[in-house]
């Protein structure tokens, strides 16, 4: 990629300023050229070119999302409208659409530059929220939830597949997943890994009552409906994490995947993809990340830390 113009989205609060300082030198060396939104200017500085977001969307080649998988997951709404590859560099915690850490990055520009990368698409979620008569649309690469307010009892919804009526739930949530988003809530609610390589969604209830208490698996040109039903007083709608509103008895919300609605830079896919089955696997662990040190042998450890000193 000769002389890209490379987009730049950062997390809200974490220190990035050792990637930043990075990408501040490969604009400098006149590589390609560097953007960043007007939201982020204060945390930038003045030495990178800013532009409202719609200018944004429109130039930029490339996304570098420096943060973790939120941050990415917003990078990818972003230029939803025009899918453009994302790079993310992790600053977060687990972290599985991330591939590189901060000190690869400078590597990393040299390999976008010479082209030795492949693109990873990624499925999402289109959603149409009906309520009160409001119609909001949503874009959802991880998932769409409706969950519980605290003190507001559970969520009741029924499901329809293709116009046909499917069943019930009534739950602490209703968790809605892309392949990609299936090892966050959902596999945190007990629903299965769908391979990224499949072309599909799942629906999975969280703490069912009663109705529908397990996972259905839907194909891609399925388009299903929740009919928010009797018994639902307040709800949060949240996409990827995020709340974006409230729903209540009567909203109706219907969703169909977009294949292919977002692009990912991997460097090598092969390492990614055995590093997020390592961490996905230590997520089964009944331990905090903090406490891994203590699954590691004494005399283990005290070889490492030896090594570390010389």
């Amino acid at each position: 990629m000769e002389q890209p113009v490379v987009g730049l989205v950062v997390h809200p609060t974490k220190n990035v300023q050792e990637s930043v300082e990075t990408l501040r030198r490969w604009n400098a060396s006149g590589r390609g050229e560097l953007l960043a939104r007007r939201a982020d200017a204060q945390r930038l500085g003045g030495t990178i070119d800013v532009v409202d977001e719609d200018e944004f969307t429109d130039r930029v080649d490339m996304v570098v999302a420096l943060g973790g998988d939120g941050t990415m997951l917003g990078a990818m709404r972003l230029v939803a409208r025009r899918p453009v590859p994302v790079l993310g560099v992790n600053y977060g915690n687990v972290g599985f659409l991330v591939e590189i850490e901060p000190p690869e990055l400078e590597a990393a520009l040299e390999r976008l530059s010479a082209g030795e990368y492949q693109l990873e698409p990624h499925h999402a979620l289109e959603a149409k929220l009906s309520w009160s008569g409001a119609r909001t649309e949503y874009l959802a690469f991880n998932d769409l939830t409706v969950v519980r307010r605290p003190g507001a009892g559970q969520v009741s919804a029924d499901l329809s597949v293709g116009g046909l009526g499917y069943g019930y739930y009534r739950a602490d949530a209703i968790v809605a997943s892309t392949p990609a988003g299936s090892t966050a809530y959902n596999y945190a609610a007990g629903g299965p890994v769908l391979s990224p390589a499949l072309s599909g969604s799942v629906v999975t209830p969280v703490a069912p009552m009663a109705g529908i208490d397990r996972s259905v698996v839907l194909a891609a040109r399925e388009r299903y409906r929740l009919d928010i039903a009797e018994g639902t007083r307040s709800a949060a709608l949240e996409v990827d994490g995020l709340v974006v509103g409230e729903v209540a008895t009567g909203a109706q919300i219907d969703i169909r995947l977009r294949k292919d609605a977002s692009s990912v830079v991997r460097l090598d896919a092969a390492r990614h993809g055995r590093t997020g089955r390592v961490k996905l696997s230590l997520l089964d662990l009944p331990v905090r990340p903090d406490q891994l040190i203590e699954l590691i042998p004494q005399d283990l450890r005290q070889r490492l830390s030896h090594d570390l000193e010389q």
